[in-house]
């Protein structure tokens, strides 16, 4: 560990973020304790919210950045395990305190700070989180909620128990077609709901040997600390850090994780759905590293008043993603294989690409609900859905205005850098006492456990498996080995 702490501390001295005036102590970076009590331009006396945020790269800037466009928000402290990371983060907010360590973080700042803000990789968002709730602080915590599932329903439990206000990162959930879509299908606009399907060619798997020895630690970075509550492992250049613990067991979820959260959001949420009874993931076997690269997983969900008895769910992931069914032809349709992609490993997407389909064409990634009076298409993002009944698209123009004057949701917005602060707003809204957020973890953990039941189906290639959502077990026993995993202490 010390070794490790004077290879950063020389880094941050010749990369000159030791001439920001930081005093460096243990693992703990951190500018002269002051404490916040106003914003400029307000009125002294208005309430704020101090936020800190445990990870400042990659989402996490981007969270970071919109966290900060609400004026009642001061940036209180910025935690990363990566030097680099929080120097730019502390370029556009000077007056943060900085940490490598957010464990450090709130011990130290109490209650200097008011919520917390967990962007770091998915194996990280659970122990932090947890902490900050015991803590007693609100927390915004991005998709999926948790690494694991034991982890989800301890989030959900100790969220009720302490009555904070939560938040789960999927920022299109207050975009206007999502909300949009919801309400069509409860409207009853393709009657009772038998099927669903989504679908992303995006590869969040890797199919390749774990790593053979190990490279350098880069001195920006506290490997340890990037571990966190896993397993030890030797540091290996492009694998880890910083992009690729998606595709990897003991870090990521995997596609379903990623992107499987954005686009099962509106009809989970529009079917008022719980969590599957039965789960089959059709994948190759598993090599204990990294994910599968392709995925069909399966769900059956018991019925709801917006669907028929029982409702099948199919996923689809990898590249060319989906395999077409009949559910899936679309007038004029001009591919009957599998959905095309120019790209087809994704490596270069980001998770919020909305891609406009050819005509003829489905969109690169979307959901298609499935009625007993037609088909609605809901493209992945910022596109309206189109209703299909007996192969022909339905002007559903009429429907779309009056929904829209009823509940108030305006227009449509076509710009993301706009429409995604909403989101993040409705949290430092709702710590302010200033309405509800439409993602609480009560919520969140529900669509986590079910993303992370079709997770575990592909330790189980082809078999399946039995889900008992009161006991929190599988019929197959076998399988409830992969629902919690064992900390390490760091």
């Amino acid at each position: 560990m010390a070794a490790q702490y004077n290879k950063r501390r020389d880094f941050l001295k010749k990369s000159g973020i030791g001439a920001l005036g930081l005093m460096i102590s243990g693992i703990v970076l951190a500018t002269e304790n002051q404490s916040v009590t106003k914003v400029s331009g307000l009125n002294k006396d208005t309430e704020i919210i101090r936020t800190a945020h445990i990870g400042v790269g990659g989402m996490g800037a981007e969270d970071l950045k919109a966290m900060a466009s609400h004026p009642q928000v001061v940036i209180k402290a910025l935690c990363d395990v990566d030097a680099i990371n929080l120097a730019v983060a502390h370029k556009n907010h000077p007056q943060a305190r900085i940490f490598f360590d957010y464990r450090a973080m709130l011990k130290e700042l109490g209650d200097e700070i008011d919520a917390v803000v967990i962007s770091a990789p998915d194996h990280i968002h659970a122990p932090a989180a947890l902490l900050a709730m015991q803590n007693n602080k609100p927390v915004y915590c991005q998709k999926p909620l948790t690494h694991y599932v034991s982890e989800s329903r301890e989030m959900r439990q100790l969220a009720a128990d302490k009555n904070l206000v939560t938040q789960m990162g999927i920022q299109v959930h207050s975009f206007y077609d999502y909300k949009l879509a919801t309400l069509l299908i409860q409207s009853g606009i393709i009657g009772k709901v038998h099927t669903v399907h989504a679908w992303s060619p995006k590869n969040w798997g890797y199919n390749g040997p774990e790593p053979e020895g190990s490279d350098p630690i880069p001195p920006q970075l506290d490997w340890s600390l990037w571990l966190g509550t896993a397993q030890e492992r030797p540091y290996k250049e492009g694998f880890y850090h910083p992009a690729n613990w998606r595709k990897l067991i003991d870090y990521g979820c995997a596609t379903l994780g990623d992107m499987g959260v954005h686009i099962f959001d509106t009809p989970y949420n529009a079917l008022a759905l719980g969590v599957p009874q039965i789960i089959k993931n059709d994948c190759r076997p598993p090599n204990d590293f990294g994910y599968p690269e392709q995925n069909t997983v399966t769900y059956e969900f018991p019925g709801t008043q917006y669907t028929t008895e029982s409702l099948k769910w199919i996923w689809y992931d990898g590249p060319g993603a989906p395999l077409l069914n009949e559910d899936l032809i679309l007038p004029d349709s001009t591919n009957t294989k599998s959905n095309s992609s120019k790209n087809e490993n994704l490596k270069d997407k980001t998770s919020l690409d909305a891609g406009i389909a050819e005509k003829g064409q489905l969109p690169e990634q979307g959901a298609m609900f499935v009625g007993e009076k037609g088909r609605l298409l809901l493209p992945h993002f910022m596109q309206l859905p189109l209703k299909i009944v007996k192969g022909k698209y339905v002007d559903i123009s009429k429907e779309i205005k009056t929904i829209s004057e009823k509940h108030h949701l305006g227009t449509p917005v076509r710009d993301y850098e706009a429409e995604s602060p909403k989101h993040y707003h409705e949290f430092i809204d709702a710590c302010l006492g200033k309405g509800e957020t439409s993602a609480p973890f009560d919520y969140a953990a529900r669509l986590t456990e079910t993303i992370l039941l079709g997770v575990i189906a592909g330790r189980f290639p082809n078999q399946t498996l039995h889900w008992d959502a009161e006991k929190a077990r599988f019929k197959e026993e076998e399988a409830n080995s992969y629902l919690m995993g064992t900390y390490r202490n760091f």
